[in-house]
């Protein structure tokens, strides 16, 4: 191959790396993220759902995906090894209003790279998409608070029982109403 193609083949490979999925099913946030990432550099392709977000990999390979944990259609952790079927570099983050320890381990597992708490800044999304993975995070100047050790502890075994609250609830010696009750709120700081 002469040097003229090998450049023009390097160069439409960064291209198409530039390529980025975005899927949120909260409408205000993911305009903004959307034009934030485009400012950046990225050329983004939206979605609202799952659905919408399988349709657009027709024809669109990706090499970086911000996607939301909990969608009205499912879930983007399980999104995430789907993804990484197609695209096996992609560079994938999770962002959740509802964190938790059990949840971004589970993230990784799957193929993420990154997992962060809304609001997430757009900068820190940058960041997290464009690191090389080589710097480590600071270690926090504040020890969780009791309340969210016992968020974090529930979460890792609902995780564990698959989502299933019923069976989780018999694992916490709880009743089944009192864990919705905690799942359905965000995680205390």
């Amino acid at each position: 191959m002469t040097e003229t193609k090998a450049f023009v083949v390097e160069q439409a490979s960064a291209e198409s790396h530039k390529d980025l999925l975005l899927l949120d099913d909260d409408n205000a946030f993911r305009q903004r993220l959307a034009l934030t990432l485009e400012r950046r550099g990225f050329r983004v392709r939206a979605a609202a759902s799952l659905m919408e977000a399988r349709s657009l990999l027709a024809d669109f390979r990706p090499g970086y995906a911000v996607l939301d944990m909990r969608l009205e259609d499912g879930n983007g952790l399980e999104f995430v090894a789907e993804l990484r079927q197609l695209v096996p570099d992609v560079r994938a983050i999770i962002l959740t209003g509802y964190g938790n320890l059990a949840t971004a381990v589970a993230s990784i597992k799957t193929g993420a790279i990154d997992y962060l708490a809304k609001p997430a800044d757009p900068e820190a999304i940058v960041r997290a998409l464009l690191e090389d993975g080589e710097s480590i995070p600071e270690v926090p100047d504040e020890p969780m608070s009791a309340d969210r050790v016992r968020w974090e502890h529930i979460q890792r075994i609902y995780e564990q029982c698959g989502r299933n609250v019923s069976e989780t609830a018999r694992q916490l010696k709880m009743h089944r109403r009192t864990l919705q009750r905690i799942l359905g709120k965000r995680s205390p700081r």
